[in-house]
């Protein structure tokens, strides 16, 4: 069945699930185990500690809408500076974040780091897309450049990744300071 945009607002008005929207389809997504929650929040704490001035950090709670593509989904972290931007048919979706965090998992990590980062690297103020492995000590980093080229930078246990979009740093052993109890 085709949904309409308008459908996908009202079922998540009255849901307890958070479902994802694109090309008219409408899916549930999967709550995360107890490592993947702790991996989230770990980032966002080490980077909301790194923001300048006037960016604002926000869990998986917020909706980020790609106008281009038509996706509607909820991101493990999302960086926005200055006013947020919402989408023009979507007052809770924002259009404008600048670094996107993804923990992967062994049910979307495919669809993660193909199709969904394909539909946010349309968004115009987006510079980086970070994913969190799951599985081991990786951090993956894509970095669109001044020439809107995207990089892939990977760091390991013992390395540090840079993150421009904020003037900020991530280092590996402190995003999996605890261990993955899950893995």
């Amino acid at each position: 069945m085709h949904y309409t945009y308008e459908q996908y607002l009202a079922l998540e008005e009255t849901s307890q699930v958070r479902h994802e929207y694109q090309d008219g389809e409408i899916y549930a997504m999967a709550g995360g185990t107890p490592d993947h929650a702790a991996l989230a929040a770990r980032v966002l704490a080490l980077l909301g500690g790194q923001l300048p001035p006037g960016c604002r950090t926000y869990t998986s709670d917020l909706r980020v809408c790609v106008p281009s593509t038509g996706l509607a989904t909820y991101p493990d972290g999302t960086v926005v500076c200055g006013p947020s931007q919402r989408a023009p048919h979507d007052s809770l979706a924002v259009t404008n974040p600048i670094v996107l965090v993804e923990v992967t998992s062994d049910s979307t990590e495919d669809y993660d780091r193909g199709e969904k980062l394909r539909n946010y690297m349309e968004l115009p103020s987006l510079r980086e897309v970070l994913f969190v492995s799951h599985r081991t000590p990786v951090l993956t980093l894509h970095r669109r450049g001044d020439d809107g080229a995207w990089a892939v930078l990977t760091a390991e246990a013992g390395q540090t990744l840079e993150l421009r979009a904020l003037a900020g740093r991530l280092a590996v052993d402190d995003v999996y300071r605890d261990g993955l109890e899950d893995a």
